[in-house]
């Protein structure tokens, strides 16, 4: 059973079904193109996941089957990006998001059917595992449009394929299909499309049954890694790890193996 969160916005869904928190991009006539109001909807439904005790693992997917997220809605770049006032208001509310989405503790699952592009690729970015369908098209045409992609942005995409691969992708703005991005680290798996939503739902159900203490310091461990080592906080880091040992789901995990059954982990 799922339980729908009221937005101020139809243009996200965000449902709670047991211990995965979905996300939709709703907004199929333009391919899941990202508005302001999207922006908005998503820092505020990053937020209510972020605190909400049920939800063990986040996942992002787009309405219908053309997109999940196409880019930005350049249809309002008139409107809500005309000068230099209203492009930092629109700075100011998109970063919220993707700071959420960067500092989502839990796990983050994007599922991905047909374009992934420009800002959509961005948010995919900040998921922790990306699925994608053979038909699926990846890419970041800020080069073709002239304008200037964040230092976050870019970094994201350099950690995860690599900084030669990340300039290719940059510079050239071309599209690259499923197999290209499987192969260079930009999604973990391609799934048939009819398959996709069964087998996203399969693997967040895997992770949501593991202890959640853990599965958080995974996490937050593999950000330390990847920041300077001058700009790691390795005392927190270890603390979280001391947490999970002193935990009663450590205990839960030990007799669940003694007596060869699946542990029930709460969290605690």
């Amino acid at each position: 059973m799922k339980n729908m969160l009221r937005l101020h916005t139809d243009k996200i869904i965000a449902e709670i079904e047991g211990q995965i928190g979905w996300i939709t991009f709703n907004n199929p006539t333009k391919r899941n193109a990202l508005s302001l109001e999207i922006w908005e909807a998503l820092g505020s439904v990053l937020a209510e996941y972020q605190g909400h005790a049920d939800v063990r693992v986040v996942v992002m997917k787009g309405a219908g089957d053309k997109a999940f997220v196409s880019g930005a809605d350049i249809s309002e770049f008139e409107k809500q990006r005309q000068n230099a006032a209203a492009a930092e208001h629109y700075a100011n509310v998109s970063g919220h998001a993707n700071k959420m989405l960067y500092e989502l503790d839990k796990p983050l699952v994007a599922m991905i059917h047909g374009f992934c592009v420009g800002g959509g690729l961005g948010v995919a970015l900040g998921a922790d595992v990306r699925f994608a369908t053979p038909d699926s098209k990846f890419g970041i045409p800020a080069a073709k449009l002239g304008l200037g992609y964040s230092f976050e942005g870019m970094k994201m995409l350099a950690d995860l394929v690599g900084p030669s691969n990340a300039k290719d992708i940059l510079f050239s703005g071309r599209l690259l299909d499923a197999s290209e991005a499987l192969s260079i680290g930009l999604v973990n798996q391609i799934v048939p499309a009819e398959e996709l939503e069964t087998a996203v739902r399969e693997y967040a159900t895997v992770v949501a049954g593991n202890a959640p203490l853990t599965v958080k310091s995974f996490k937050a461990g593999i950000r330390e890694a990847l920041k300077d080592p001058d700009r790691r906080d390795l005392v927190k880091l270890n603390e979280m790890i001391r947490h999970c040992f002193n935990s009663q789901d450590y205990a839960e995990g030990r007799k669940a193996f003694m007596e060869k059954r699946r542990p029930v982990f709460t969290g605690k």
